[in-house]
């Protein structure tokens, strides 16, 4: 048995993948425990996971949702700064606080999120081996492959490559800070220090859920890097309530904007008069951010709940209104409904541009969001079926890759290899 430790962003996005790869592992005979904050205890425990908390005192219970709420607001630049800023306290957090952490709970092996690039260094310095997993799209650069903060598609020609080079330089400049301080503890503890960003991801594995049917064009991947699919496992979330008994039976449109920047009632409002004329049902799923009555009066008679079940609905959904987030589209593909993508932050431009890449849906970014262009981007994908062809046919190459199965074979063999299965 090995005793696995995870670090991870405490927010739903990287907590649910993380948890169904974690219960595969349990599963499997091994022992797991998720190193974080207060807040992602409740993940942990529906999930059936040991945790053990990092600075209780500095992160309380409640901290992540007052962040949220200022997050929920912000867009674009504005919300990738915020990102920033939040990722670079979490980093030097978990550098002073998670080693003591570990090194008590004498684990064994570390799963690192991407998107925590401290946590390399804290399992070098514990002297224990560590894979990283890609939970949120894949940040690895490449020439030809536009920045995951934008909804650019990949263009062969040079002024392409320079418009990525430029943008990708101005991502190092905003995660320079973070970088500095894992370099300072680097050098505080005598490890070698990084020659660069990418330097913070394992040797060994490098792990992404995204299947390759659903990226770009790739030319310079390590050779330790590898495409699994979906880490999805419905028994390590909380189970959610619905009035299933109102669904009428027309064709259902599901629309979620996340659970992070999810507090835009003018897009919602968008939604529900966008469908309001179509022969469709729709429900909308706030997120928790919002309560039904602050979207006030909808055009239409949409089912509003500040919760849904999205896996259950998404079967039933002929079209998902998405934040583009790479868990829910995902989820969406894996059972090939196409989709209409609201980028607002983060990964999510470069999300949905692969999502138009791939011809499984549309995009309609922030600044051009308005009523009828959603409309017209739900008429189209509603009419076409390519869009439903091309998810299906991403669906197909899902179902032929158990992405949690597939995953831990690979942590498995990298980090415990006495205990193949």
């Amino acid at each position: 048995m090995t005793h696995f430790g995870i670090i991870c962003p405490g927010v739903p996005g990287h907590l649910n993948p993380m948890m169904a790869l974690a219960q595969e592992l349990q599963q499997r005979g091994h022992r797991v425990t998720l190193i974080n904050v207060l807040d992602a205890q409740a993940s942990a425990q529906a999930a059936g996971i040991e945790f053990r908390a990092i600075a209780p005192d500095e992160f309380p219970l409640g901290k992540t949702q007052k962040l949220q709420e200022i997050d929920g607001e912000l867009s674009g630049l504005d919300a990738f700064k915020f990102t920033v800023t939040t990722f670079t306290e979490l980093v030097d957090i978990r550098l002073r606080n998670a080693p003591a952490v570990i090194t008590e709970a004498n684990i064994d092996a570390m799963l690192v999120d991407q998107a925590s690039p401290e946590g390399g260094t804290i399992a070098d310095y514990l002297g224990i081996p560590f894979v990283t997993i890609c939970n949120a799209l894949m940040m690895n650069p490449e020439p030809n492959v536009p920045p995951f903060v934008t909804t650019w598609s990949p263009k062969p020609v040079w002024w392409a490559q320079w418009r990525n080079q430029m943008t990708y330089t101005l991502l190092n400049l905003l995660l320079s800070s973070g970088f500095k301080t894992i370099q300072t503890y680097r050098k505080q503890w005598n490890l070698p220090l990084y020659s660069q960003l990418t330097d913070v991801w394992s040797k060994e594995a490098q792990i992404s859920q995204q299947p390759p049917e659903f990226d770009f064009p790739r030319l310079a991947l390590p050779k330790c890097f590898h495409y699994t699919g979906p880490f999805i496992n419905p028994n390590a979330r909380k189970r959610v309530d619905f009035p299933y008994e109102k669904l009428s039976g027309r064709p259902l449109i599901y629309a979620s904007m996340g659970t992070l920047k999810n507090r835009f009632v003018e897009v919602f409002q968008g939604i529900a008069a966008a469908c309001e004329d179509l022969d469709v049902q729709l429900v909308i799923s706030l997120g928790g951010a919002l309560n039904p009555e602050a979207l006030g009066e909808l055009p239409g008679s949409a089912i509003v709940v500040k919760y849904a079940p999205q896996l259950e609905l998404l079967k039933r959904a002929s079209l998902f209104i998405t934040h583009a987030g790479l868990n829910s589209v995902l989820e969406s593909l894996s059972v090939g409904v196409p989709m209409v993508a609201i980028p607002i932050g983060d990964d999510q431009p470069g999300i949905a541009a692969r999502v138009a890449w791939v011809g499984a849906g549309e995009f309609i970014s922030l600044k051009d969001f308005n009523g009828d262009r959603l409309k017209m981007a739900i008429q189209k994908v509603l009419t076409n079926d390519s869009y439903r062809h091309n998810a299906r046919r991403i669906q197909t190459a899902i179902s032929k890759v158990n992405g949690v199965k597939r995953t831990a074979d690979i942590i498995v063999d990298k980090l415990c290899p006495d205990n193949r299965p």
